[in-house]
C-alpha cells in the first residue's frame, strides 16, 4: 500500500444519468490525521500589499476570492479536496517520478487545490491559477505534521459543470489533458500518456536534456517522467487500474451514489485500510444545467463505508460548520517549526463517530444497527437532494443550515448507541 493514496474520480455525460457531472475523492492519510470540513466565504481583498500566508510561505493576494468548502488535514492551511461557489471541484494526489522532490519550502499540492478554488470560476481556469503560481513559488515542503517527513508531486483533477481536465506534475513541469465526456481516474502515478492538450513550454526539452525522450517517438509524458511501463498501465492490479475498472462497469449509469459506492470499496483498495486509511471522502453533483444547483457532499470522518455523506450546497449566509471545525491552537508556529508536539485537533463529530466506532467494534448487532440508522438518515438525505435536482426548489432559509444540521443529526446517532451502551 503506497503511503497518502488518494484516488480521485470524475463521470460526464454520456456516462452519467440526467446530464450531470460526478466528482468524486477518497483522501487517504495517516490513520490519526483529523480531517475537518470548513467553509470559507467570498472576500474582497483591498490591501494587496498584505501577503496571504499559505501552509509554509507567503504569496501575493489576489483582489478578490470566491466563497469554497474545503475538507482539509486540520493542521494546514490548504485541502485534499473542496469546491466553489462557481461549481469548480479540485482533488490532488501525490506522486512521484524520475524529477527529485524538492524538500525546500515551497506550496504543497493543498495549498494549490484552495488557491484554484479560490481564485477560479471555471475548470480551465483554475488550472490556468495552479500552473502561474506553480512557476512562480515551486512546490515543496512536508505534506505530513509532527515527526514523519514526506514530500511529493501532486497531479489535481479539476471539473466544472462543462468539463473536466487533469494536471499533473513533476517539479514545475507540467501537462494537461481536457475530458470532456466519459470517464476519468486519477491515483498516485503519472497517467497523462500521449493525449496532451497543454503543457509547461519547456517540458519537452527538459524530458530530452535528461534523455528521458529521443524527440523521434510519439512524446509520452507519464513514460517520460516517471518510470512507468504505460503500455501495460491499464492491465495493472493497483488502485489506478481497479479503479478505471470501478467506473467503466457503471458507464452510462453512473449516479452520485455509484461513485460513493465506488470510494467505499474495500476489496480495490480504494477504500483504504491500515496504517494509511481513508481519514475522508468527497462527491459532488455539477448539473449541466446551470438554472440547478451544484451539490457537494462530504463525510468529515474516516472510512466512507462507516460515515454518512452529507450534502452541502452554495447559499448566501452560510451558517458555519462548527461540528466539523477542529479546534485551532495559538501553537500553530510549532507544525512550522517541527515541533513534535501534536495537538488534539479532533473537531466534535469526529470524536462522536471516533467514540461510537469504538462501542460497536466488538458488538455485530450494534454495529449493524448504527449502521442502519446512518444509512437512513443519508437516504432520506439523498432524496431531499434528488427532489431539490427534479424541481428547481431550493428554500434558501434551509439550505443555509443543511450541513450543520445533517452533522448534528448524525452526532445524534452516535451519541445513543454511545448511552445505549453505557445503559446496558
Amino acid at each position: 500500500m503506497e503511503p497518502f493514496s488518494c484516488d480521485t474520480f470524475v463521470a460526464l455525460p454520456p456516462a452519467t444519468v440526467a446530464n450531470r457531472i460526478i466528482f468524486g475523492k477518497n483522501s487517504d492519510r495517516l490513520c490519526d490525521e483529523v480531517q475537518e470540513v470548513v467553509y470559507f466565504p467570498a472576500a474582497v481583498h483591498d490591501n494587496l500589499g498584505e501577503h496571504l500566508k499559505c501552509t509554509y510561505i507567503e504569496i501575493d493576494q489576489v483582489p478578490e476570492t470566491y466563497a469554497v468548502v474545503l475538507s482539509r488535514p486540520a493542521w494546514l492551511w490548504g485541502a485534499e479536496m473542496g469546491a466553489n461557489e462557481h461549481g469548480v471541484c479540485i482533488g490532488n494526489e501525490a506522486v512521484w517520478g524520475r524529477e527529485e522532490v524538492c524538500d525546500e519550502e515551497a506550496l504543497l499540492g493543498m495549498d494549490l487545490v484552495r488557491l484554484g478554488l479560490e481564485r477560479a470560476d471555471t475548470a480551465e481556469k483554475a488550472l490556468n491559477v495552479i500552473v502561474d503560481l506553480l512557476e512562480k513559488y515551486g512546490q515543496g515542503g512536508n505534506c505530513s505534521e509532527g515527526r514523519m517527513a514526506f514530500s511529493y508531486h501532486n497531479s489535481f483533477l479539476i471539473a466544472d459543470r462543462n468539463e473536466a481536465w487533469i494536471l499533473e506534475t513533476a517539479g514545475k513541469y507540467w501537462a494537461a489533458e481536457k475530458v470532456q465526456e466519459g470517464v476519468r481516474n486519477i491515483s498516485n502515478q503519472l497517467s497523462i500518456t500521449t493525449k496532451i492538450d497543454r503543457e509547461h513550454p519547456d517540458m519537452r526539452t527538459y524530458a530530452k536534456q535528461k534523455g528521458w525522450w529521443d524527440g523521434k517517438k510519439e512524446f509520452d509524458f507519464a513514460a517520460a517522467y516517471s518510470y512507468l511501463d504505460t503500455a501495460k498501465m491499464m492491465t495493472s492490479s493497483g488502485r489506478y487500474c481497479e479503479g478505471y475498472k470501478l467506473l467503466n462497469k457503471h458507464k452510462g449509469n453512473i449516479t452520485f451514489e455509484t461513485m460513493m459506492e465506488i470510494l467505499r470499496d474495500k476489496p480495490s483498495g480504494i477504500n483504504m485500510e491500515g496504517e494509511f486509511l481513508t481519514t475522508a471522502s468527497m462527491v459532488s453533483i455539477l448539473p449541466q444545467d446551470s438554472s440547478l444547483p451544484c451539490i457537494h457532499f462530504f463525510t468529515g470522518t474516516p472510512d466512507p463505508e462507516r460515515s454518512v455523506f452529507k450534502p452541502f450546497i452554495f447559499v448566501p449566509h452560510i451558517s458555519q460548520l462548527l461540528d466539523t471545525s477542529s479546534p485551532t491552537f495559538e501553537l500553530e508556529d510549532l507544525v512550522k517549526k517541527k515541533s513534535h508536539f501534536k495537538p488534539d485537533r479532533r473537531h466534535p463529530l469526529y470524536q462522536k463517530h471516533q467514540q461510537a466506532l469504538e462501542v460497536v467494534n466488538n458488538n455485530e448487532e450494534k454495529a449493524k444497527i448504527m449502521l442502519d440508522y446512518m444509512r437512513k438518515l443519508e437516504k432520506e438525505l439523498f432524496r431531499q437532494m434528488e427532489s431539490i435536482l427534479q424541481n428547481k426548489h431550493l428554500d434558501v432559509d434551509k439550505i443555509v443550515n443543511l450541513f450543520p444540521q445533517c452533522t448534528k443529526d448524525e452526532i445524534q446517532i452516535y451519541q445513543s448507541n454511545v448511552s445505549d451502551h453505557m445503559v446496558s
